[in-house]
């Protein structure tokens, strides 16, 4: 698998872009901070797209009269910018998945599992002389990547330090993964799996529901949670709409948000914090200064 790798002007003089590309329809685009800060340890997340979305429409921008609906739902590089703002003296980079159908099922289904690894090394080559943390994360369809990333290893590598399902794990399967996330989960470096979801089997879409009870993120969630709590014991808390699962000393986290409204919450979950979140969870920053569901706190760094 051939791979091209381009620079390119950041519109923040405080960023810089890299994209790399390849033969079977990958984009990838690699916002790093400009300068990057001295030392060697970098956190690089892997940010998998949602079906449908552009890059450009996932980073976000401030939008105006005409413009697609797309570029105001996540705000990845808004809620990139301000964790950056708030630890100055960490390296975060994030690198943007995407392809040419827009589905990275879809794209799974005609290339297979067995790249995908390369796609990850693809980007770890742009800093060879970096120490680096790995965070795999995805919205909605992008949480197939990470499972076809999980398909094609023997065990999950320790440097993957966090697993970040935003509303995305439809495609988690017991026979598949419950045990390689065992053994990452018991590994003597500190892992964190990190899952947001909704009750999404009962939401409706023009007055119709549009997942099963056992398809959607609130069943596969559920599963998931059962599957871990024969090893780790889960302990569950209430507060308002929002259940908090936690386990193996809150290196397990789910947040499950009941639905009474019946709405459609799949994105709305990502864009109140819940990237910001994905990535504190479980640290003593979690809820420092933000709340997940709660009211932007990055709306300052929407470019």
């Amino acid at each position: 698998m051939a791979f091209s790798a381009s620079a390119a002007i950041a519109a923040d003089s405080t960023e810089q872009i890299t994209t790399i590309t390849n033969a079977e329809g990958v984009r990838i685009v690699v916002d790093a901070p400009s300068p990057m800060p001295p030392g060697k340890n970098m956190t690089l997340v892997f940010y998998a797209l949602p079906n449908g979305n552009t890059i450009e429409q996932t980073i976000g921008k401030r939008t105006k009269e005409g413009d697609d609906w797309h570029f105001n739902i996540q705000h990845i590089g808004a809620q990139t910018r301000y964790l950056r703002n708030r630890f100055p003296n960490q390296t975060l980079v994030v690198a943007f998945l995407e392809n040419n159908l827009k589905s990275w099922p879809t794209w799974r289904k005609k290339h297979g599992d067995a790249g995908i690894p390369a796609l990850f090394d693809s980007v770890k080559k742009q800093f060879p002389n970096r120490k680096i943390e790995t965070v795999l994360a995805a919205h909605s369809g992008g949480g197939s990547l990470i499972f076809g990333y999980l398909n094609s290893v023997t065990n999950i590598p320790d440097d993957i330090m966090r697993i970040v399902f935003l509303d995305s794990d439809y495609a988690y399967d017991k026979a598949l993964h419950r045990d390689k996330f065992v053994r990452w989960l018991e590994s003597s470096r500190p892992h964190w799996l990190v899952v947001l979801a909704y009750r999404d089997d009962i939401a409706l879409l023009n007055g119709k529901t549009f997942v099963s009870a056992a398809g959607g993120t609130w069943g596969r969630t559920h599963l998931m949670k059962t599957d871990l709590g024969s090893t780790f014991p889960v302990q569950c808390t209430q507060e308002k709409e929002l259940e908090t699962c936690v386990a193996r000393d809150r290196h397990i986290l789910m947040y499950l948000r009941e639905n009474p409204e019946k709405k459609i919450w799949h994105t709305v979950q990502v864009e109140l914090n819940g990237f910001i979140h994905g990535l504190l969870a479980g640290t003593p920053e979690e809820g420092n200064g933000y709340e997940y569901l709660g009211k932007h706190v990055y709306d300052a760094y929407i470019h």
